[in-house]
């Protein structure tokens, strides 16, 4: 199949410098909208130009539908049309998926993310109608992400070509982090390609990639901005410098603590509060919390 005519290669319907939004909790757990607000407001002001709501880094295993939708309302209210919005309609329940992914749209989503069906470990041709059935459900555009770690299995290359010819079907996040074969899928399937690991965000850009999905943004989305605009603008002696000294040394602490623990423990170091994550995640220890913050001064973002 030849380069499709996907729109702009997705820039305009799914952003370039994306975060994957972390879900404020209050004290004592609960859904913190106001917080929710300060946080969307306080990243698209730094150059982010797309929000993330509900994926994986906004604790959506453990968040409820009706939390996720308000969110998102409070989120879309408070930036408008400033930002793209991405709502997360990922489940291993195919109907659940569904209402999700109605939800969303009714919420005022400009676009869905749709995560491979975990644990049930299904075919690929069940991967296949799970998708087509999230993507018939709205006349949103889909982004599907590939996380086999999480997931358990992957969204093979045949499984994703053919999902690709589906109309509303436009992006991938990619946290499978196979260069050699997403090199061959950019090309050939006019999919929005989006870095789904921070540690890789520059060699997605270099092979066609739309932009990235990022964790270590929360920290610092200057310098994601930064790295982004470097790199489409050539400099890539510019780009090569803030991943090395900025975004790869907070990506050392994505990797020790988990995305959640650090967005929200970095986060709070920069006097932003967004609560601890919900159980089975864990908040920061001390000790984790004391090494974080020598990571962030070190990276120049604290």
């Amino acid at each position: 199949m030849g380069l499709s005519c996907k729109v702009d290669r997705g820039a305009d319907i799914f952003g370039t410098v994306c975060v994957a939004m972390v879900t404020p909790f209050d004290s004592d757990g609960a859904l913190d909208l106001a917080a929710g607000r300060r946080l969307a407001a306080h990243l698209v002001e730094n150059g982010i130009d797309a929000l993330v709501l509900a994926g994986t880094t906004g604790e959506s295993p453990t968040t409820s539908p009706e939390e996720k939708v308000a969110l998102l309302k409070a989120v879309r209210e408070e930036v408008g049309d400033r930002a793209k919005i991405v709502a997360g309609a990922g489940s291993n329940d195919t109907r659940h998926a569904v209402a999700l992914a109605k939800e969303a749209a009714d919420a005022g989503a400009d676009a869905l993310l749709a995560v491979t069906p975990y644990y049930s470990k299904p075919s690929q041709a069940g991967v296949v109608a799970h998708f087509e059935a999230i993507a018939a459900a709205t006349d949103l555009p889909v982004c599907l992400y590939d996380i086999p770690g999480r997931s358990g299995i992957p969204i093979e290359e045949a499984t994703i070509r053919e999902l690709a010819q589906i109309d509303t079907i436009k992006a991938m996040k990619d946290a499978r982090g196979n260069l050699f074969e997403a090199a061959g899928l950019i090309q050939d399937t006019g999919l929005a390609w989006y870095s789904g690991d921070d540690p890789l965000n520059l060699p997605w850009l270099t092979l066609g990639a739309t932009g990235v999905i990022s964790v270590v943004g929360h920290a610092a989305p200057q310098a994601l901005r930064g790295l982004v605009d470097a790199f489409e603008a050539g400099d890539l002696a510019r780009a090569r410098e803030i991943n090395a000294n900025v975004l790869n040394v907070l990506a050392r602490q994505q990797a020790a603590l988990g995305g959640v623990t650090f967005a929200k423990a970095a986060l709070r170091l920069q006097g932003i509060e967004v609560g601890d994550p919900r159980l089975p995640v864990a908040a920061a220890t001390e000790e984790q919390v004391s090494r974080l913050r020598e990571d962030l001064t070190k990276a120049g973002v604290l």
